[in-house]
């Protein structure tokens, strides 16, 4: 006889490999949807406009933040070591490189992935997903493909302009204690950046949005019935969305540091 540790290994075992498998399906499923002919291109200007617009007073506080925190934070350092000049260019390449793209796409997970997971969640739980496979529209077509496309689109782009506004924020924190001119301030930061800053940080932007885009459908798409599951959908997509973040930050930072080599 099997103890009840061991058949509850068994089960969690089975309950992952069973997660897994349905992740491939899924995404299987998404990417033959993706080109097909009947594209669903009104629903996706529409994802993108609630993703990108609606998003943008959020990660304009948020950009603003990070670049007055790091110059309030850097600048009694480089004070000390006669660095004050090299401020602008430390903190321009801090934001392009990490903390730009990793807090923007945090903060994307946190909303986006989470307002995905709920809106589907919720539409599970009332069988609006079953009526519409009963009508003749392809849910994963219309619901799922149209908003991961959205994600991996406007998150890069919300990324940059997260850094834009951060290094703007940088140049109001500068003049708290000092007096740098906008033009001098931004030709000092830009001096600094080189195409090998920019380009990595755009390039894993893109797998930001299309990791918070895939969590936030499939948590959604695959809720249970109960009322309660939509909570649940919501949460775990911003935790697992949160992680993978991480999780592509760290494998995009090993790749870029062997290219360097």
């Amino acid at each position: 006889m099997l103890s009840e540790k061991t058949i509850e290994k068994t089960i969690l075992a089975n309950s992952f490999f069973t997660d897994i498998a349905n992740v491939f399906l899924f995404i299987h499923r998404m990417i033959k949807e993706m080109f097909s002919r009947d594209f669903e291109f009104k629903e996706f200007w529409r994802q993108c406009y609630q993703i990108g617009y609606k998003t943008l007073p959020l990660i304009s506080i948020t950009g603003a933040i990070m670049g007055l925190v790091l110059t309030i934070q850097s600048r009694p350092v480089l004070v000390d070591f006669g660095a004050i000049s090299m401020l602008p260019g430390m903190v321009a390449v801090s934001l392009i490189r990490e903390m730009g793209p990793v807090i923007t796409a945090l903060i994307c997970a946190g909303k986006i992935g989470s307002g995905m997971g709920a809106e589907l969640g919720s539409m599970k739980v009332t069988e609006q997903i079953d009526a519409m496979e009963v009508s003749a529209t392809n849910p994963i077509r219309f619901l799922v493909v149209t908003r991961v496309l959205a994600a991996t689109l406007m998150i890069p782009l919300l990324i940059l302009y997260a850094d834009a506004i951060g290094i703007l924020g940088s140049w109001a924190g500068a003049n708290i204690k000092g007096d740098v001119s906008f033009i001098l301030f931004f030709s000092q930061a830009f001096k600094h950046i080189e195409f090998i800053d920019l380009f990595p940080a755009i390039i894993k932007s893109f797998f930001f949005g299309a990791v918070i885009g895939i969590v936030g459908t499939y948590k959604g798409y695959h809720a249970g019935r109960g009322t309660v599951s939509v909570g649940v959908a919501a949460n775990s997509a911003v935790v697992l969305a949160s992680l993978l973040v991480i999780i592509v930050d760290l494998i995009a930072v090993q790749i870029t540091d062997m290219l360097l080599l």
